[in-house]
């Protein structure tokens, strides 16, 4: 078992390992209700720590699966929950299932009462190296993905492996691309050691699969740490973590979020790269690295032609954009990332172009 600790407004630990459930107890504190929130396809895990849960009074509140969760009617929905059952400030909230359910429980905690404690078990790859981590939260809207939020950390992140050997192969593959980011923005030996054996680390069974999770969620807490609400600026802070995100969002609205959220983000990362050789800063050997990796485990690399109108739309609404200012984390070299700020728009359309062709 690893602990990694994250040092926000309050420190919380980030717990790896095997067979956690059954240490969920001494993580609730003086809670006298727990609020178990999990979606309609994770039932029986739900009720699994429901039982798990012998010294407070508990109680289920199951929404959609995925990101049909993150939407104000779910919201009010888990609002309406604790209110019937009488959650007071002492009281706390378990999220179990992927990103999307962290990121709406982690608002619920947030905002029920002005805020009451949360701990995250996420049940996938994404959850533990990313959405679970940080203290973002937040709902999508019509307008865009994350768009209504805040940051709000947990009490403590409750990563147990065992639930990877469940997931299916699609969806783990689609968490790779945030280790596969993680890699790129600040520790090439994740890299590595997935180039190593890509087919292999397609699998939660890989031998390297325990210390590329390690890695990457240490490169998130790390960054967090040293910039927990994501001060904008010309410096390099938390904006490290979107790395492929700003794109990877506008794909992920245009095709309605049908798209996994890490195929969108490799889509971004390479985008994000052939905007970086365009721009003068990136080398064509790893921008061809980019590809190969990504696609040796099966991501996408190309995107769809005739949509650029509607992903600049997109992307001039992203949260890192000031005014009319397109702000993009690229890449100098591996792991020395930087901000690019008002690229020329020309180089935008030719980065698209670029993905388009493959």
């Amino acid at each position: 078992m690893t602990v990694i600790e994250v040092f926000a407004e309050h420190t919380y630990p980030v717990v790896i390992g095997r067979n956690l459930l059954d240490q969920i107890n001494g993580y609730i504190g003086e809670a006298d209700r727990v609020a178990v929130i999990h979606p309609k396809a994770l039932r029986n895990t739900g009720e699994a720590i429901r039982t798990a849960l012998t010294e407070v009074t508990s109680i289920a509140i199951e929404v959609p699966d995925a990101e049909e969760a993150k939407g104000a009617a779910v919201l009010e929905f888990c609002w309406m929950a604790l209110g019937q059952a009488g959650f007071t400030r002492n009281d706390l909230i378990i999220s179990v299932g992927g990103g999307a359910t962290t990121d709406l429980a982690g608002f619920v905690a947030a905002t029920w009462l002005r805020g009451i404690r949360v701990i995250h078990i996420p049940t996938t790859l994404l959850g533990m190296v990313d959405a679970a981590i940080g203290g973002k939260t937040g709902i999508n809207t019509a307008e865009g993905k994350n768009l209504v939020g805040s940051f709000y950390s947990p009490s403590a992140v409750l990563c147990d492996l065992n639930s990877l050997e469940t997931m299916s192969p699609n969806d783990y593959v689609g968490g790779l691309a945030e280790v596969i980011k993680a890699g790129f923005i600040r520790d090439p030996e994740i890299l590595r050691l997935i180039e190593l054996d890509p087919a292999a680390a397609k699998s939660p069974s890989w031998e390297f699969t325990e210390e590329v999770i390690t890695r990457s969620i240490q490169v998130k807490a790390d960054v967090v740490s040293g910039d927990l609400k994501e001060k904008l600026g010309s410096s390099v802070g938390r904006e490290i973590l979107n790395y492929g995100h700003t794109f990877g969002h506008a794909v992920e609205r245009n095709e309605k979020y049908n798209w996994r959220h890490g195929a969108a983000v490799s889509v971004g990362m390479i985008y994000v790269a052939n905007l970086a050789f365009l721009s003068g800063y990136l080398s064509e050997t790893n921008v061809d690295r980019h590809k190969n990796l990504l696609e040796s485990v099966g991501l996408p690399t190309t995107y769809r032609g005739g949509a650029w109108t509607e992903l600049l739309s997109a992307m001039k609404i992203d949260k890192k954009t000031r005014g009319d200012l397109l702000r993009f984390v690229v890449l100098t070299d591996i792991a020395k990332p930087m901000i690019l700020e008002g690229p020329d728009p020309a180089l935008l359309v030719a980065a698209y172009q670029d993905l388009v062709q493959g």
